[in-house]
């Protein structure tokens, strides 16, 4: 684009300031993405590539709203598409060829092992045109943490694995372009790779497809999180399945809204870097919906205003006095199995309570709540049929049946009837079924066909 705008100066034979060739810059990327896609053969209706940028590495050492205050130039409505992990024949490839039916062109960040045992996929990159960056030679999730000379043998190794798949032409094909595993960034990292002139790339949003989630729901992080932020750096993963399947409909759905996609490509002396204002390359935060990374550096939003602090009437204390916590609210639980569990609840179990407030507060029941009119029949659980309840309401052995009245006596009676039966039951339980209150009682050890079946009839007695 810059080279162009040179070009177009010269032939006028007219100078442009940087600034307005900013401005003419804009004008012909307007105009751009109707011819790009139309030249895509075969598919006039394709999203195609709108534009390519021209970063110089040495100038923006480090880019991606989620981590760094940098990313990348990009005007509204414009995304930069990567892709880590790769090449997996079987699902790379796949990518390679939705890619290519869009005339989309991406940036992907290739893992040195996978280099050695694909070589083939990483010179399928090259030739389709995508820019090649590396992602360390065994994607170690702990680049925030070792050391130094660890860290430069993943770097190191990392280039070299994938410029020995490239083969004679690995300078002028792989980019200075890197991407720290997991984004687990740190600062001896950081500073190595930027005196290697190397450029870390972070990203703006996440679609979590490395997650175990469906492709639909792939799509849907994709779009929403693009869609708070409007514009950025998408980070993939083309290894995965479920980025295979949701991929032709996020490019679908970026064409109907009116993305425009943009390549990125190193600076080089035969093609300098794009013109652009350093206010373009600052990042801004602009909504809660942008997945922020784990563990990164807090970033600072203009115009955020303090709240003003809660008072202890806000708040239902025990005693009128504070809660005291045991640990903070995000602290994990030991993990088990590898699971980590939910934090626990910071306030005071029940059984901690004292006891008076709780009878003081709830009402003692009435007596009324107790009371059963006369005739009243209760099934327990697992009582009888009504076909059985008949039968053994018209029994001739009264005297053995469980009968509960709401006199005391009746009770007492039919506890003591209760407790024959009990004995019964204990007598027998060695000797086989028994017969007990008219009926046959088969012995807890021996039974298989459910538990035991009881009718208990209340009866009040008239005073």
């Amino acid at each position: 684009m810059h080279n162009g705008v040179v070009f177009m100066s010269s032939l006028l034979g007219i100078r442009i300031r940087p600034r307005a060739a900013l401005t003419f810059a804009l004008l012909a990327w307007i105009v751009a993405p109707a011819a790009l896609a139309a030249d895509c053969p075969g598919h006039p209706n394709a999203l195609g590539t709108s534009r390519t940028l021209v970063v110089d590495p040495k100038e923006h050492p480090w880019l991606g709203i989620m981590q760094y205050p940098e990313t990348l130039p990009l005007a509204d409505h414009e995304v930069v598409l990567t892709f880590d992990d790769g090449p997996l024949p079987r699902n790379s490839n796949k990518i390679l060829e939705i890619l290519a039916s869009q005339c989309v062109k991406a940036t992907f960040f290739t893992i040195g092992r996978m280099a050695q045992a694909f070589p083939e996929g990483v010179r399928r990159l090259r030739d389709a045109g995508h820019t090649i960056g590396t992602h360390t030679q065994d994607h170690p999730l702990s680049m925030n943490r070792m050391s130094i000379e660890r860290a430069r043998q993943e770097i190191d190794d990392g280039i070299a694995s994938v410029k020995a798949a490239l083969g004679d032409d690995a300078d002028a094909s792989l980019a200075p372009f890197f991407r720290i595993p997991g984004l687990l960034r740190a600062d001896i990292v950081e500073e190595y790779l930027a005196a290697q002139g190397i450029q870390i790339w972070s990203a703006d949003f996440l679609a979590d497809d490395w997650r175990h989630i469906s492709s639909s729901r792939v799509y849907d992080l994709a779009m929403k999180r693009l869609e708070a932020r409007g514009r950025g750096i998408l980070l993939l993963h083309d290894i995965q399945a479920r980025t295979v399947a949701a991929l032709p409909r996020i490019l679908s759905e970026l064409k109907a809204r009116g993305y425009h996609i943009v390549h990125v490509v190193p600076a080089t002396a035969e093609q300098p870097a794009t013109a652009t204002e350093p206010e373009q390359w600052r990042s801004h935060p602009s909504s809660e919906d942008v997945a922020q990374w784990p563990k990164i550096p807090n970033f600072i939003f203009a115009d955020a205003g303090a709240l003003p602090a809660p008072s202890l009437s806000d708040f239902d204390l025990v005693d009128a006095r504070p809660i005291a916590l045991g640990e903070p609210f995000d602290r994990p639980r030991r993990p088990a199995h590898g699971v980590p569990l939910p934090s626990e609840a910071p306030w005071p179990p029940l059984s901690e309570r004292p006891l008076e407030n709780a009878a003081a507060t709830l009402p003692a029941p009435a007596r009324s709540l107790f009371e059963m009119p006369a005739g009243l029949h209760i099934a327990l659980h697992g009582a009888p049929s009504p076909r059985h309840a008949e039968q053994a309401g018209s029994s001739d052995h009264q005297t053995d049946t469980k009968v509960f009245s709401a006199d005391t006596g009746d009770s007492r009676r039919a506890t003591h009837n209760k407790l024959r039966i009990g004995r019964s039951l204990g007598r027998n339980r060695h000797h086989g079924a028994s017969r007990v209150a008219g009926r046959e009682i088969r012995p807890a050890a021996t039974a298989h066909r459910g538990p035991q079946k009881h009718l208990v009839q209340v009866k009040k007695r008239n005073v």
